[in-house]
């Protein structure tokens, strides 16, 4: 996997992921000479994490046959006070819509995400904490 960052002004860059090819903007926080105009480079690793634990949990519980009908992940972290910052606890909730989503369903494909599959969980339960939790909302 290969990626190029190039400083568009200021404190503005632009990522390029070699294999999809796909661009994003990064900026620094106006406090330390930006614009606050897209992503901080923490936040990717963050979003990385729900994209990657995502895809991993959909992917499973449609397997499992799971009439899932929406789903969402929302991501907390803390990170320590001094520098560098890293994330000290990183809590993740999934947001399973659907009917009859079986419970255990859920609760095997989050475990084979956290343990298995997802890369960027295995990589960053060495820093840090990551607890899971789930909800089930029923779309009768």
């Amino acid at each position: 996997m290969d990626a190029t960052v190039t400083l568009d002004q200021g404190m503005a860059f632009h990522g390029t992921a070699s294999k999809s090819g796909f661009t994003l903007k990064m900026d620094a926080h106006p406090s330390v000479g930006g614009d606050g105009d897209g992503f901080r480079p923490l936040e990717l690793l963050l979003v990385g994490l729900g994209g990657c634990t995502s895809m991993d949990v959909v992917s499973i519980l449609r397997k499992k046959r799971q009439a899932i009908s929406g789903f969402e992940v929302r991501l907390h972290a803390d990170q320590a006070k001094d520098f560098p910052h890293v994330f000290t606890d990183i809590t993740i909730k999934f947001i399973i819509r659907g009917r009859d989503v079986d419970p255990k369903a859920v609760e095997r494909a989050i475990e084979l995400s956290s343990t298995k599959y997802c890369s960027a969980h295995i990589m960053l339960e060495h820093a840090a904490t990551i607890t899971s939790t789930y909800e089930i909302v029923d779309e009768e």
